[in-house]
């Protein structure tokens, strides 16, 4: 294998391409090519963790992907709690509900209870038993 034939396997496997393709391509056998490979870590594997390092988006520490999982974004659960407290503005919240309390009748917003009635403990008291609360 010459030294130019080794540039090219490593560029091309660089930009994703397969062996197969490589040693038509080339011109030599796919066992060289994939021992050639292996051999200087251009494995699909080496190549991913190479690539597919990122960095903590809170710390700046480098997250290390593991196979079969998806991307993560934190390195632990304390920056992922950091970085979401920190940009409340990206959050998606998607069970947002509004409703208008059956006992003072103020318009009230409640996020993951679709089932709720009252605005607080005290129309709570009020609509359900008749009275003021003791608490």
């Amino acid at each position: 294998m010459t030294s130019e034939q080794k540039i090219m396997i490593e560029e091309y496997r660089k930009n994703g391409i397969g062996y197969k393709q490589i040693a038509k391509d080339i011109g030599i056998s796919v066992n060289s090519v994939k021992t050639y490979c292996r051999r200087n870590n251009l494995c699909s594997e080496d190549l991913q963790k190479s690539v597919s390092d990122s960095v903590c988006e809170q710390c700046g520490k480098i997250v290390v992907p593991r196979k079969g999982k998806k991307h993560k974004r934190f390195c632990s659960d304390r920056c992922r709690n950091k970085w979401w407290n920190a940009h409340l503005d990206q959050v998606k919240r998607k069970a947002n509900y509004e409703y208008v309390c059956p006992v003072c009748e103020k318009v009230f917003k409640v996020y993951g209870n679709s089932k709720r009635k009252y605005c607080s403990h005290d129309c709570y008291i009020k609509g359900r038993f008749g009275g003021a609360s003791d608490v």
